[in-house]
């Protein structure tokens, strides 16, 4: 089947073209072919069993105007696996997944509640703080530092990432996609995403130079650090990939990935439990038995608290927050079934057929902590969940996120009841825009005070 339409429009065509050609199929997106693979054994099969031939990254034209191939998200080859390897191994040196991780999001946690305390109840915008939490988390793994939530140039950097997550999800950037040749000269918002972007990596070509200052070998403080302590071995290698420029578009990546994602979840995660008062109850049902009012949440917690891991994990599955993944390509001709996929090709793997695969989550359509939860109410765990993607182009804050979601959901409601301003029934809780990445309708509540 060959079509040619957006990808706004082909992802609400996903499902019809699947029933009527099978989970692999072939689509126009402007000029460029597409396989697009739909259903878990497909995706799975592409991701896991043929991992190192789809291990390339797609070209997004508005992202290859900025980042040139560098960085750990849209970067491929040699280059890609150096940074991936060097910032795993970077992150689990710095705590990711740790104990020393889990207290800064603590902290965080802690920081924001006080936030919300202080708009006395009254009705509240949770967007922005809920950007700025996030972004305060990983700021303290790549600069080593926390900014207050009322910091002129921090506040400025979170206008920058919401504004370009929005533009980067608009139809005028998907005709930028399609014909970049010729949309680029021309008038748009495409020009404001890339000054936002060189905006952000004036702020980090700073704090880059911040740290040449201060570098101290001995004593490396965060991935800035770690980063320039490899750039100096790495100084006689002519085909290094540790450069000054990689160095800022490696943390540009961390930043946006590690402040906007998360940011988003957490925002539908409040939205869905507005809709759902009933599921918010059982949620503090739980805290009070298992954590109580004296002592902040911990990762420990989750463990005994079956009903929130599952509230958070379906949280994620129902955003759907990247339904067609981040795009890969074929590193090289590659059969794939009774395919012959050539080199170059881009592929879409359809994470949006997996979380919402009937078979396993019934009634996908609808919210409910059940579908990860057995028949006695233990946690059940899913090898269809999958919001990171998996194989060898998984999430690398696969560990940071889970972490940051359950501490600062269960936090909040730990501190508040969520009062909607509108009939729970009337809450519309289906993103304004699905492009590369889920776009939520704004909206406002009260945090009251728990008594």
């Amino acid at each position: 089947a060959l079509l040619v339409i957006t990808l706004s429009m082909c992802l609400h065509l996903f499902p019809q073209l699947a029933k009527s050609y099978g989970p692999v199929f072939t689509l126009y997106i402007g000029s460029e072919p597409v396989v697009v693979l739909y259903g878990y054994e497909a995706v799975k099969e592409a991701l896991i069993d043929h991992g190192e031939e789809f291990a390339a990254r797609g070209s997004l034209p508005i992202i290859d105007a900025v980042n040139k191939g560098l960085g750990i998200v849209f970067s491929s080859g040699e280059k890609w696996k150096q940074m991936r390897r060097f910032s795993l191994t970077t992150l689990k040196n710095l705590g990711m997944g740790k104990r020393n991780i889990e207290e800064r999001v603590q902290e965080e946690a802690k920081f924001l509640v006080e936030e919300f305390k202080k708009a006395n109840g009254q009705p509240y915008d949770p967007r922005f703080i809920l950007e700025c939490a996030p972004c305060n988390v990983i700021c303290s793994v790549i600069f080593q530092k926390r900014f207050e939530y009322d910091d002129q140039k921090f506040l400025h950097l979170v206008e920058l990432l919401q504004e370009n997550n929005k533009i980067l999800n608009s139809p005028w950037i998907q005709v930028y996609n399609f014909i970049p040749s010729l949309v680029h000269y021309l008038p748009g918002s495409h020009r404001k995403f890339l000054n936002n972007w060189k905006k952000l990596q004036t702020f980090i070509w700073e704090r880059v130079k911040k740290h040449q200052e201060t570098l101290d070998p001995n004593d490396p403080w965060d991935f800035i650090d770690y980063f320039l302590m490899k750039m100096e071995q790495e100084k006689q290698n002519q085909e290094t990939a540790f450069t000054m420029e990689n160095l800022a578009q490696t943390v540009s990546d961390l930043f946006i990935a590690g402040s906007e994602t998360t940011s988003i979840t957490l925002r539908y995660g409040l939205l869905l439990l507005l809709k759902h008062p009933e599921i918010a109850d059982k949620i503090r049902e739980e805290i009070d038995h298992v954590i109580g009012q004296n002592r902040s949440p911990c990762m420990k917690d989750r463990r005994s608290m079956p009903y929130t891991d599952a509230v958070v994990h379906e949280i994620q599955r129902h955003l759907d927050l990247i339904p067609s993944n981040l795009p890969h390509a074929a590193k090289q001709d590659t059969q794939f079934r009774q395919y012959a996929i050539p080199k170059g090709t881009i592929i879409f793997t359809s994470l949006t057929s997996v979380l919402y695969d009937e078979k396993v989550f019934p009634n996908a359509q609808q919210f409910d902590p059940g579908h990860f939860l057995d028949e006695s109410g233990n946690f059940k765990k899913s090898n269809y969940f999958m919001p990171f993607s998996i194989g060898k182009r998984v999430c690398v804050g696969e560990g940071l996120a889970p972490m940051e979601l359950f501490l600062v959901f269960t936090t909040i409601l730990q501190n508040f009841t969520l009062k909607p301003l509108i009939d729970p029934k009337d809450i519309n809780i289906t993103p304004i825009a699905t492009g590369f990445v889920c776009v939520l309708p704004p909206y406002e509540l009260c945090f009251l005070p728990s008594l």
